[in-house]
């Protein structure tokens, strides 16, 4: 380690110390602890982007595999990044064709385009390209220092035979936006606005991957192995390489019990004020028992992690097992405990809150066990259920804060003691005859820090209300109602603590069937006009529209 390496490292951890609390900044003790998880950048907060990419799946798969480096759906540790993540409305109607073409505009000086062409070869052949672009010239503070824009590029292309599929990828993204969360500054009583060149930010990601799956129906063996390459660079100093191997397999031992084993590997070098290696290995062996009236899933979860910048190398072992009852008919009833080491990446991070500041901290949440239990359900004439609880404990458990001095962006802070978090979810749906759809969801959240003031960034209670009709397969209608509450967040510099306003997001999207082959829509957004903060001091777009006509071929 260089002289000029041992002094910055020095000195972040002294500053650490006397600023536990403060933006970017991890308990050093929490270290000293620790050493005996769309860049796919979903918008952070596009509300105005809330139209679906229908794309086209040609790919099926024999078995679902369990144990994936997945999103986790109860105790999860990760801030979900906006009210309306990107494409999280259902599906529209598929087009007649494959192909297709869309335009559109709205206000904000908005521009929509989106095409996407795929071919196949009767020798097994398939190739598919896709283009989108979606920007705003103006948004809601100060016109163009908040306007914002995204493109994307992707192209993929498989492979098939009777015994197996080779699948790869190549994908580009670049998205452009402006730190407009700044305080007013006033000259001789009149208010000054920044240079926007000052406050631009820019992602750029590129993506390459490669895969290789059994593709035979009756073998005894199933497996997919997928390597991919993903780099992301933003317009000042800061880079990440990620290189991700996993390795999924399913052998079959009897008619009733399978052998599972989930392998992977993360190679990952950050670069920003220093360069940081940080790595991550999981092996994940598992078996699980399977009849009409239990399932019975048990599972070893090792898990190796190093960071140079930190002086990590950690390996640690948890025991996973979920028991799933079928008293009668539909109704299930489960159970189970889980835990892992969650990664924390610049990527994933950024994909939470884009705004972040340079030389933002990075450190994995441990996760030492999730207890968990619910049930779900098939209730006739239409309805389903799900209720579940879970109680989590977490190390480095983190929110994500305005940062010190500049609020307009944002740092993480981790808590370096033990972290128990409380999630209380449920879900009704309500299908009538593929007509109708209805899903009602909600999380209750309760924490319970060591070292940190508050989960800063984190809501207390969150609802998700998704509905869908179509009418004579001409007329497609979809809304949604987004909710959110409690968040809180701190202005390090005045010491205030700030509970932001509860946020009600009420969309609606209608598709009309002008003929085979040509559609129009119309998207209506934040219904309400609620320029709420998802984010302290980042106001989003007010009622906002998009309209355009699709041709598919």
């Amino acid at each position: 380690m260089s002289r000029t390496y041992q002094s910055l490292f020095l000195s972040m951890l002294a500053l650490s110390v006397a600023h536990a609390q403060q933006p970017g900044k991890i308990d050093n003790q929490e270290i000293t602890v620790e050493k005996n998880r769309r860049i796919d950048l979903p918008p952070a907060d596009r509300i105005q982007n809330k139209i679906p990419s229908p794309k086209a799946n040609t790919d099926t798969k024999k078995l679902t595999y369990e144990f994936q480096d997945r999103k986790l759906t109860i105790g999860d540790p990760r801030i979900q990044p906006t009210v309306l993540p990107l494409n999280a409305t259902k599906a529209e109607v598929p087009p007649a064709f494959s192909n297709y073409l869309k335009l559109g505009a709205g206000n904000y000086n908005t521009f929509y385009g989106e095409g996407f062409y795929k071919t196949a070869t009767q020798s097994g052949l398939g190739v598919e390209a896709s283009l989108r672009h979606l920007g705003s010239g103006i948004g809601p503070v100060d016109g163009a220092n908040s306007a914002q824009r995204e493109t994307r590029i992707d192209v993929k292309g498989t492979y098939n035979t009777d015994l197996f599929k080779l699948s790869g990828g190549l994908g580009y993204d670049q998205e452009r936006y402006y730190f407009y969360g700044y305080r007013p500054q006033f000259l001789d009583g009149n208010r000054v606005v920044p240079d926007r060149d000052s406050l631009r930010q820019q992602l750029s990601t590129f993506r390459v991957n490669l895969g290789i799956e059994n593709n035979g129906k009756d073998q005894t063996l199933d497996y997919t192995l997928k390597t991919s390459l993903t780099t992301v660079k933003d317009a000042y100093r800061a880079s990440e390489t990620d290189w991700a191997t996993t390795l999924q397999t399913s052998l079959a031992i009897t008619d009733k019990v399978i052998a599972l084993v989930n392998a992977d590997a993360y190679v990952t070098q950050r670069s920003d004020q220093d360069v940081d290696n940080r790595n991550l290995f999981r092996l994940r062996p598992a078996f699980r028992y399977s009849s009409p009236a239990l399932t019975v899933t048990v599972a070893l979860n090792a898990v190796n992690e190093t960071d140079k910048r930190l002086g990590i190398n950690n390996t640690l072992a948890f025991p996973v097992a979920n028991v799933d009852v079928v008293p009668s008919g539909n109704i299930h009833f489960f159970a189970g405990i889980d835990g892992d080491i969650v990664r924390n990446t610049l990527r994933s991070l950024l994909s939470e809150n884009r705004w972040l500041a340079p030389n933002v901290v990075l450190a994995n949440t441990i996760k030492s066990y999730d207890l968990y239990g619910g049930s779900k359900g098939q209730l006739g004439n239409g309805f389903t259920y799900e209720g579940k609880v879970s109680y989590a404990r977490y190390r480095n458990f983190y929110g994500i804060n305005n940062a010190w001095p500049d609020t307009s962006k944002f740092a993480v802070l981790y808590d370096g003691g033990i972290a128990h978090v409380l999630t209380i979810s449920g879900q009704v749906g309500y299908s009538l005859n593929e007509r109708f759809t209805s899903t009602l969801k909600a999380d209750v959240f309760r924490y319970d820090l060591d070292r940190l003031e508050d989960a800063w960034g984190r809501p207390r209670a969150t609802v998700q209300w998704l509905n869908s009709y179509t009418l004579n397969k001409k007329l497609f209608v979809t809304s949604d109602l987004y909710v959110n509450t409690g968040i809180r967040n701190k202005n390090f510099m005045t010491n205030e603590t700030i509970a932001l306003p509860a946020i009600y997001d009420l969309n609606l999207k209608i598709d009309y069937f002008l003929g085979k082959q040509v559609s129009a829509f119309v998207s209506l957004n934040n219904i309400f006009g609620q320029t709420y903060q998802r984010y302290l001091y980042y106001r989003v777009q007010g009622l906002n529209f998009l309209g355009g006509i699709s041709y598919s071929f």
